[in-house]
């Protein structure tokens, strides 16, 4: 597990300074604002890129980034962060930039309140050689 994060640093730090370089995310690969988490009632229903909702997977919808980007989610409450893949549209609400699974939200304590102020990065587009899995980031 420890050599898969260090692998998966190495990659989003190559692939940010890649993705800067030739602007493909550069525009959309830094945003602050607030977080919420939809759940129960959408599990199991068909999401804007056609796979059935799980609300404990580690997904979330973002308007514009491209189905399958990976970005990093931070708490800016508390630094706990979660690593995402895009996989729906919204949110629907114009104050919020990113509406995250509940398993998402769990992981870095949204639920309670229901919505934060957070921090999401690009980690890397989708096609990218990495292999996305359910990891949750451990800040520094």
């Amino acid at each position: 597990m420890l050599s898969f994060v260090k692998m998966l640093i190495f990659a989003s730090l190559f692939i940010n300074q890649f993705s800067f370089v030739h602007g493909r995310l550069s525009d959309l690969c830094l945003e602050k604002g607030t977080a919420s988490y939809y759940g129960e009632h959408f599990h199991g229903k068909e999401t804007a890129n056609g796979e059935k909702f799980d609300q404990m997977a580690f997904t979330a919808a973002h308007r514009t980034l491209p189905f399958g980007t990976l970005v990093k989610v931070t708490n800016l409450a508390n630094y706990e962060s979660v690593l995402v893949r895009i996989n729906d549209r919204g949110p629907f609400n114009k104050h919020r930039i990113i509406d995250l699974s509940k398993g998402a939200a769990e992981s870095i304590g949204l639920i309670e309140s229901g919505v934060g102020e957070v921090l999401v990065e690009c980690v890397f587009e989708p096609n990218s050689i990495i292999e996305y899995t359910n990891t949750k980031i451990d800040t520094l």
